[in-house]
This record gives C-alpha cells, sequence and structure tokens, in this order.
C-alpha cells in the first residue's frame, strides 16, 4: 500500500540570474513498511527534499501526498498538527530540549498535540530505546548517541505514518552510528514503520530496501536492494 507520493517536486531559490534549482520535477512513491534511503553528494538537494517531504518547507511546485493528503494544500497551522500526527523526523543534531529530561523530551510534541499521556506507551519506548536508567537526566548529561536515541524515540512515540531521518549518524562515531542505524531497522521491522533516511554514506544506503541517489537536484538512480521473500518473512538480497 502507498503511503507517500511526490509528483513533480520543485524547489527553487532566489530570483533571476541569481535563482538556484535545489530540486527539479522529482517524483517517486513510498510503500507502507518500505526502508528508502536516499544519498548523494553534498549540495545534491536531499535534505532539501526531506524537508520538503516532512512539511519543514514548500516547494515551488509539486505535490507531496501522505496517505492521501496533499501536505501542502494545508495551511501552516493544519500542517503543524499534521506534522506532529503522522510525521517523525530525526535530524543530525538531536534538537532535544536542554531544560527536559528523556522522559519530558520523548512525549513533548505528543502533549503539545493535546493528547492524553500514554505511560504504558512510554515506559515500553524507553525500555525500546535502552535508556530505563536515564530517563531523568537532561541532554547535557547523555552521550551523543544516547541524545540521538532520545530523538528517535520523540518521533516513534505518536506512531508516525512516515519516519524521515536526515543525517541521524552524521555526528556520530562510527560504533555509535551503526547502533543507531541497526536501532532504526528494527523500528522498521518489528513496527512495520515506513523510514526515509538521507545519508552520503554508502555504506549506511546499501542497508535499506532501496535506494534513490539524488544529483544535481534530480534523480539519477533508483535501486532496489532487497525484496521480502513472502514465504520465509525475511528480506533478500537482490
Amino acid at each position: 500500500m502507498e503511503i507517500l507520493r511526490c509528483e513533480n517536486l520543485t524547489k527553487l531559490y532566489g530570483q533571476g540570474d541569481s535563482q538556484t534549482v535545489a530540486l527539479d520535477h522529482v517524483s517517486f512513491s513510498v510503500e507502507k513498511g518500505e526502508f528508502v534511503s536516499i544519498i548523494g553528494p553534498s549540495g545534491s538537494g536531499k535534505s532539501t527534499l526531506l524537508h520538503l517531504l516532512g512539511g519543514v518547507d514548500r516547494p515551488t511546485s509539486g505535490q507531496v501526498i501522505i496517505g492521501g493528503q496533499d501536505i501542502h494544500k494545508l495551511n501552516e497551522n493544519q500542517l503543524a498538527i499534521f506534522r506532529r500526527r503522522h510525521i517523525g523526523l530525526v535530524y543530525q543534531f538531536y534538537n532535544l530540549i536542554p531544560v527536559l529530561n528523556v522522559d519530558e523530551n520523548i512525549v513533548l510534541p505528543h502533549l503539545l498535540d493535546g493528547r492524553k499521556m500514554d505511560r504504558e506507551r512510554l515506559d515500553q519506548m524507553v525500555a525500546y530505546l535502552g535508556l530505563t536508567d536515564r530517563r531523568n537526566h537532561l541532554p547535557g548529561q547523555l552521550s551523543g548517541g544516547q541524545q540521538q536515541r532520545v530523538s528517535i524515540g520523540r518521533a516513534l512515540f505518536s506512531h508516525p505514518a512516515l519516519m524521515l531521518c536526515d543525517e541521524p549518524t552524521g555526528n556520530l562515531d562510527r560504533r555509535t552510528g551503526e547502533e543507531i542505524v541497526s536501532l532504526l531497522k528494527e523500528s522498521n521491522r518489528t513496527m512495520q514503520q515506513t523510514l526515509i533516511l538521507i545519508t552520503h554514506d554508502e555504506r549506511i544506503a546499501l542497508q535499506a530496501d532501496r535506494m534513490i541517489c539524488i544529483e544535481d537536484g534530480r534523480i539519477v538512480r533508483d535501486e532496489r536492494i532487497r525484496v521480502l521473500n513472502s514465504a520465509s518473512g525475511k528480506e533478500a538480497s537482490l
């Protein structure tokens, strides 16, 4: 079942001779539960694409349709609500609130949306993240990997339709980065969480089900890496 579709997505910055084409008529779709990596050199447009998919920025033209909703037809307030309820965002630099502890950072978007606290869900999430003995700590008292785990928990807590990750290992050492990728892959596998991960690291990109390569604002390659073997329920590399 299709969860995301973007059609002729274009983003221009500036005007006249100084105009820059960040994205140039990008189109693709993603199935529910799929893990897609998007790779490309610096300045290729991959982060711009993620910001448009997440409703953080608006396109010059084109559509982003998530769960049947053209998100850029929503006004700013409607779009903010849609993001909180349907999109989980994970960035390179965590974006945690420094005066809130682990629990509070995880549930903040959920509470901002006016929803009742699900204490059992929070306990399960903290345990899943391996942060049970850190839940009263502030971000400044956590390692980089632990802070990124909190940001992943915050993104996952409201059962989003889509997880978008922008260079989630870019600020971490290799071993810790591998742990974060493993955690994201586990959420994709066990929760059937649709995952789109932006990276410049092909080693990470090749762990996805599918890899899209962007150069100069255009898709130059869209490659299926592995498929789900329906008989065994296990993934098989192509």
